[in-house]
Protein backbone atom coordinates (compact mmCIF):
# COMPACT_ATOMS: atom_id res chain seq x y z
CA UNK A 1 0.00 0.00 0.00
CA UNK A 2 1.42 2.96 -0.67
CA UNK A 3 2.17 6.25 1.57
CA UNK A 4 -0.71 8.38 2.10
CA UNK A 5 -1.14 12.02 1.03
CA UNK A 6 -0.50 15.32 2.90
CA UNK A 7 -1.25 18.62 3.04
CA UNK A 8 1.39 20.75 3.19
CA UNK A 9 2.62 24.38 3.14
CA UNK A 10 5.98 24.43 4.03
CA UNK A 11 7.45 25.89 0.49
CA UNK A 12 5.25 28.55 -0.97
CA UNK A 13 6.62 29.61 -4.06
CA UNK A 14 5.64 32.72 -5.45
CA UNK A 15 3.26 34.78 -7.74
CA UNK A 16 6.63 36.20 -10.37
CA UNK A 17 6.98 32.14 -10.51
CA UNK A 18 3.83 30.77 -10.83
CA UNK A 19 3.44 33.81 -13.53
CA UNK A 20 6.65 32.98 -15.29
CA UNK A 21 5.98 29.55 -15.70
CA UNK A 22 2.94 30.19 -17.15
CA UNK A 23 4.31 32.41 -19.86
CA UNK A 24 7.61 30.37 -20.56
CA UNK A 25 6.44 26.80 -19.94
CA UNK A 26 9.70 26.30 -18.36
CA UNK A 27 10.64 28.27 -14.84
CA UNK A 28 13.77 27.21 -12.32
CA UNK A 29 13.65 27.10 -8.57
CA UNK A 30 16.25 27.70 -6.84
CA UNK A 31 17.67 25.21 -3.60
CA UNK A 32 14.05 23.16 -3.61
CA UNK A 33 15.42 20.12 -3.19
CA UNK A 34 18.48 20.18 -1.36
CA UNK A 35 17.93 17.78 1.32
CA UNK A 36 17.20 15.36 -1.69
CA UNK A 37 20.60 15.12 -3.29
CA UNK A 38 22.13 12.82 -1.50
CA UNK A 39 18.92 9.90 -1.47
CA UNK A 40 18.30 10.50 -4.93
CA UNK A 41 22.13 9.97 -6.09
CA UNK A 42 21.92 6.76 -3.98
CA UNK A 43 18.42 5.87 -5.84
CA UNK A 44 20.35 6.51 -9.39
CA UNK A 45 23.27 4.31 -8.20
CA UNK A 46 20.96 1.71 -7.26
CA UNK A 47 19.24 2.13 -10.87
CA UNK A 48 22.11 2.29 -12.76
CA UNK A 49 23.25 -1.04 -11.15
CA UNK A 50 20.19 -2.99 -11.48
CA UNK A 51 18.07 -1.45 -14.31
CA UNK A 52 14.57 -1.69 -14.81
CA UNK A 53 12.74 -2.91 -17.57
CA UNK A 54 12.65 0.15 -19.39
CA UNK A 55 16.72 0.75 -18.73
CA UNK A 56 18.27 1.27 -21.95
CA UNK A 57 22.27 3.01 -23.44
CA UNK A 58 21.50 5.45 -26.00
CA UNK A 59 24.77 5.15 -27.14
CA UNK A 60 26.69 3.08 -29.04
CA UNK A 61 29.98 1.05 -28.88
CA UNK A 62 31.36 3.27 -31.38
CA UNK A 63 30.42 6.64 -29.95
CA UNK A 64 32.23 8.38 -26.22
CA UNK A 65 30.80 8.54 -23.43
CA UNK A 66 27.57 6.88 -22.00
CA UNK A 67 23.97 8.36 -22.31
CA UNK A 68 21.50 6.24 -19.98
CA UNK A 69 17.90 6.38 -19.32
CA UNK A 70 15.54 4.42 -17.41
CA UNK A 71 11.64 5.03 -15.70
CA UNK A 72 9.08 3.97 -14.02
CA UNK A 73 11.25 2.41 -11.02
CA UNK A 74 10.30 4.67 -8.33
CA UNK A 75 8.23 1.47 -6.54
CA UNK A 76 11.17 -0.82 -6.31
CA UNK A 77 13.44 2.03 -5.37
CA UNK A 78 13.16 3.49 -1.90
CA UNK A 79 14.54 7.00 -2.49
CA UNK A 80 12.28 7.79 -5.10
CA UNK A 81 9.34 6.66 -3.72
CA UNK A 82 10.56 8.23 -0.53
CA UNK A 83 10.92 11.38 -2.65
CA UNK A 84 7.33 11.45 -3.95
CA UNK A 85 5.43 10.75 -1.00
CA UNK A 86 8.20 12.91 1.26
CA UNK A 87 9.03 15.83 -0.72
CA UNK A 88 7.54 18.75 -1.34
CA UNK A 89 7.05 18.22 -5.33
CA UNK A 90 3.45 17.76 -5.04
CA UNK A 91 2.94 20.76 -3.05
CA UNK A 92 5.20 23.07 -6.19
CA UNK A 93 3.24 20.71 -9.01
CA UNK A 94 0.21 21.97 -7.77
CA UNK A 95 1.25 25.28 -6.99
CA UNK A 96 2.51 25.87 -10.75
CA UNK A 97 -0.49 24.09 -12.57
CA UNK A 98 -3.41 25.24 -10.28
CA UNK A 99 -4.66 21.85 -9.17
CA UNK A 100 -6.07 21.12 -5.89
CA UNK A 101 -4.09 17.37 -5.90
CA UNK A 102 -1.10 15.79 -7.61
CA UNK A 103 -0.86 12.32 -8.70
CA UNK A 104 2.49 10.34 -9.46
CA UNK A 105 2.90 9.50 -13.32
CA UNK A 106 6.44 8.19 -13.00
CA UNK A 107 9.74 9.09 -12.39
CA UNK A 108 12.65 9.46 -15.38
CA UNK A 109 16.29 9.24 -14.77
CA UNK A 110 19.12 10.77 -17.49
CA UNK A 111 22.81 10.02 -16.85
CA UNK A 112 24.90 11.67 -19.44
CA UNK A 113 28.69 10.37 -18.20
CA UNK A 114 31.63 13.01 -19.16
CA UNK A 115 32.62 12.71 -22.63
CA UNK A 116 29.30 12.13 -23.79
CA UNK A 117 28.62 13.22 -27.48
CA UNK A 118 24.85 12.28 -27.58
CA UNK A 119 22.76 15.19 -27.60
CA UNK A 120 19.03 14.45 -26.62
CA UNK A 121 16.71 15.38 -29.46
CA UNK A 122 13.81 18.02 -29.31
CA UNK A 123 10.84 16.86 -28.58
CA UNK A 124 7.88 17.63 -26.25
CA UNK A 125 6.24 15.13 -23.56
CA UNK A 126 3.12 15.17 -24.05
CA UNK A 127 2.59 13.51 -27.31
CA UNK A 128 4.67 9.98 -25.88
CA UNK A 129 2.63 9.49 -23.43
CA UNK A 130 -0.89 8.01 -22.37
CA UNK A 131 -2.37 11.02 -20.87
CA UNK A 132 -4.02 14.69 -21.90
CA UNK A 133 -4.63 17.87 -20.05
CA UNK A 134 -3.44 21.05 -18.95
CA UNK A 135 -2.12 20.51 -15.63
CA UNK A 136 0.56 18.37 -16.31
CA UNK A 137 4.28 19.27 -15.31
CA UNK A 138 7.78 17.66 -14.62
CA UNK A 139 10.40 18.33 -11.74
CA UNK A 140 14.08 18.02 -13.59
CA UNK A 141 16.38 17.87 -10.77
CA UNK A 142 19.73 17.92 -11.34
CA UNK A 143 22.32 16.11 -9.16
CA UNK A 144 25.79 17.37 -10.23
CA UNK A 145 26.84 20.76 -10.90
CA UNK A 146 25.36 21.30 -14.30
CA UNK A 147 26.79 24.45 -16.49
CA UNK A 148 24.40 26.12 -18.61
CA UNK A 149 26.78 24.62 -21.99
CA UNK A 150 24.92 21.19 -20.83
CA UNK A 151 21.79 22.23 -19.46
CA UNK A 152 18.74 20.96 -20.52
CA UNK A 153 17.09 23.65 -22.64
CA UNK A 154 13.57 25.07 -23.33
CA UNK A 155 12.02 26.58 -26.04
CA UNK A 156 9.92 29.26 -23.71
CA UNK A 157 5.89 29.50 -24.69
CA UNK A 158 6.23 26.71 -26.79
CA UNK A 159 3.60 24.73 -24.60
CA UNK A 160 0.95 27.34 -25.98
CA UNK A 161 2.00 26.85 -29.35
CA UNK A 162 -1.56 24.31 -30.06
CA UNK A 163 0.97 21.86 -32.40
CA UNK A 164 1.67 18.66 -30.87
CA UNK A 165 4.77 17.15 -32.41
CA UNK A 166 5.58 13.65 -33.48
CA UNK A 167 7.77 12.02 -30.98
CA UNK A 168 10.90 11.28 -31.42
CA UNK A 169 13.29 8.64 -29.38
CA UNK A 170 15.98 9.62 -27.31
CA UNK A 171 18.26 6.91 -30.14
CA UNK A 172 17.38 9.62 -32.83
CA UNK A 173 14.70 7.75 -34.57
CA UNK A 174 10.75 9.28 -35.16
CA UNK A 175 8.43 7.24 -33.66
CA UNK A 176 5.81 5.39 -36.63
CA UNK A 177 2.92 7.01 -35.85
CA UNK A 178 0.87 7.91 -39.66
CA UNK A 179 -2.54 8.02 -38.12
CA UNK A 180 -1.81 10.57 -35.13
CA UNK A 181 -1.35 13.31 -37.83
CA UNK A 182 1.15 14.96 -35.80
CA UNK A 183 3.25 17.72 -37.31
CA UNK A 184 7.21 17.15 -37.93
CA UNK A 185 9.11 19.18 -35.41
CA UNK A 186 11.06 22.35 -36.98
CA UNK A 187 14.43 22.28 -37.00
CA UNK A 188 15.48 24.23 -33.71
CA UNK A 189 19.10 24.38 -33.80
CA UNK A 190 19.41 25.16 -37.62
CA UNK A 191 16.92 28.44 -36.43
CA UNK A 192 18.23 29.09 -32.56
CA UNK A 193 18.06 33.03 -33.06
CA UNK A 194 14.57 32.52 -33.89
CA UNK A 195 13.38 31.40 -30.35
CA UNK A 196 13.59 32.44 -26.66
CA UNK A 197 15.77 29.05 -25.12
CA UNK A 198 15.89 28.86 -21.79
CA UNK A 199 19.11 27.45 -19.76
CA UNK A 200 20.31 28.19 -16.49
CA UNK A 201 23.72 27.53 -14.26
CA UNK A 202 22.59 24.64 -11.83
CA UNK A 203 23.29 23.58 -8.10
CA UNK A 204 22.00 19.98 -7.00
CA UNK A 205 19.18 20.85 -5.38
CA UNK A 206 18.11 23.53 -7.77
CA UNK A 207 14.92 22.61 -10.05
CA UNK A 208 13.36 23.01 -13.81
CA UNK A 209 9.88 22.93 -13.57
CA UNK A 210 8.10 22.22 -16.92
CA UNK A 211 4.70 21.85 -19.10
CA UNK A 212 4.55 18.53 -20.76
CA UNK A 213 4.12 20.42 -23.93
CA UNK A 214 7.39 22.61 -23.40
CA UNK A 215 9.23 21.70 -26.41
CA UNK A 216 12.79 20.57 -24.96
CA UNK A 217 15.96 19.23 -25.78
CA UNK A 218 19.68 18.99 -24.46
CA UNK A 219 22.94 19.30 -25.77
CA UNK A 220 25.73 16.56 -25.52
CA UNK A 221 27.78 16.04 -22.29
CA UNK A 222 31.23 17.07 -23.42
CA UNK A 223 32.65 18.17 -19.76
CA UNK A 224 34.42 16.39 -17.43
CA UNK A 225 31.78 16.11 -15.14
CA UNK A 226 28.90 13.61 -14.82
CA UNK A 227 25.31 14.92 -15.69
CA UNK A 228 22.92 13.11 -13.71
CA UNK A 229 18.99 14.24 -13.62
CA UNK A 230 15.67 12.62 -12.15
CA UNK A 231 12.90 13.93 -13.26
CA UNK A 232 9.30 13.75 -11.56
CA UNK A 233 6.28 13.36 -13.60
CA UNK A 234 3.38 14.80 -11.99
CA UNK A 235 -0.59 14.56 -12.70
CA UNK A 236 -2.84 17.86 -11.47
CA UNK A 237 -6.74 17.97 -11.35
CA UNK A 238 -7.57 17.01 -15.40
CA UNK A 239 -5.12 14.57 -16.11
CA UNK A 240 -7.26 11.61 -18.28
CA UNK A 241 -5.89 8.76 -20.05
CA UNK A 242 -5.59 8.76 -23.80
CA UNK A 243 -4.42 6.27 -26.56
CA UNK A 244 -2.17 7.12 -28.99
CA UNK A 245 -1.90 5.38 -32.23
CA UNK A 246 1.25 3.37 -31.81
CA UNK A 247 3.88 3.51 -29.50
CA UNK A 248 3.66 5.07 -26.00
CA UNK A 249 6.33 5.68 -23.77
CA UNK A 250 6.24 4.92 -20.87
CA UNK A 251 3.71 1.50 -21.69
CA UNK A 252 1.80 1.04 -18.85
CA UNK A 253 0.96 -2.54 -19.96
CA UNK A 254 -2.51 -3.33 -18.87
CA UNK A 255 -3.91 -0.23 -18.21
CA UNK A 256 -5.85 0.28 -21.46
CA UNK A 257 -7.89 -2.65 -19.48
CA UNK A 258 -8.68 -0.60 -16.74
CA UNK A 259 -9.20 2.78 -17.95
CA UNK A 260 -10.91 4.68 -20.89
CA UNK A 261 -9.92 7.27 -22.77
CA UNK A 262 -10.91 10.34 -21.20
CA UNK A 263 -10.97 9.25 -18.14
CA UNK A 264 -9.23 10.32 -14.85
CA UNK A 265 -5.91 9.17 -14.20
CA UNK A 266 -7.33 7.12 -11.31
CA UNK A 267 -4.85 3.70 -11.20
CA UNK A 268 -2.76 1.97 -8.41
CA UNK A 269 0.47 3.36 -10.80
CA UNK A 270 -0.33 6.43 -10.28
CA UNK A 271 -0.70 7.10 -6.31
CA UNK A 272 -1.74 10.54 -5.13
CA UNK A 273 0.86 12.27 -3.23
CA UNK A 274 -0.32 15.75 -2.42
CA UNK A 275 -4.01 17.11 -1.61
CA UNK A 276 -5.43 20.38 -0.49
CA UNK A 277 -8.26 18.66 1.09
Amino acid sequence: MSPQPAARSTLPLSDDTVNDFNRDGAVVLRGVFTDWIEPLQSGVEQNMADPGEFGKIYTTEDEEGQFFGDYCNWQRIKPYREFFFDSAAGEIAARLVDSSSIRIFHEHVLVKEPGTGRKTPWHHDQPYYCVDGSKLCSLWIPLDPVDRSVCAEFIAGSHLWNQTFLPTKFSGVAYDRPADGLEKLPDIDALRDDYQILAWDLQPGDAIAFHFMTVHGAPANLSAHRRRAFSARLLGDDAVYAVRGGEMSPPFPGLEDRLSPGSPMIAEEFPEIFSQA
